[in-house]
């Protein structure tokens, strides 16, 4: 399996413009061992809406399809990545827990999966931001879809996620 440091663990130019911080969060994918075995790599990331990919292969169920769990562990996984970036972004540190979700599974999918999450049209990300420097905790809304390769949706994921402030790291 490639280390978080090597240039193939994603699928994006050195001049991404989020480049490092999208190493920083699959550095952190990797280091734990669930996700590290569901060899996801990061394809895309435009500062608001993020992109993962992972074999079909290491995926797949009793009817040749990809597997719910990993759908639903994938469209988990890239929400919380969003979330951990805003936070990041904003020079804030908090841990990011997912408070609840649903998964609707459309149809299956026989091939890699695919999928993309981002906030909720109707979240307001600077609220979020101000709300967890003022308070300490704050609540955002996302969205994720595993997309069909044909250009359906396999499955869609709604979830609400919780960032809650800590002490910034002691240089030493």
């Amino acid at each position: 399996m490639p280390h978080a440091a090597d240039p193939d663990r994603h699928d994006l130019p050195p001049a991404h413009p989020h480049r490092d911080e999208l190493e920083r969060l699959d550095a952190h994918y990797q280091a734990m061992p669930p996700v590290a075995a569901m060899q996801l790599r990061i394809t895309g990331f435009d500062g608001r809406r993020l992109q993962l990919h992972a074999p079909l292969p290491v995926h797949v169920n009793d009817k040749g399809c990809a597997f719910g769990g990993s759908l639903a562990s994938m469209m988990t996984l890239a929400s919380w990545g969003v979330v951990s970036m805003l936070v990041e972004r904003a020079g804030l540190h908090a841990d990011v827990f997912v408070a609840d979700s649903q998964v609707r599974y459309l149809a299956p999918l026989f091939a890699d999966l695919d999928v993309a999450a981002e906030p909720a049209a109707d979240a307001d990300l600077q609220d979020f931001i101000d709300t967890l420097r003022s308070r300490g905790r704050a609540r955002l809304a996302l969205v994720a879809r595993a997309a069909l390769p044909e250009g359906g949706v396999a499955a869609d994921f709604t979830a609400r996620y919780v960032a809650i402030a800590r002490a910034p790291a002691a240089a030493g």
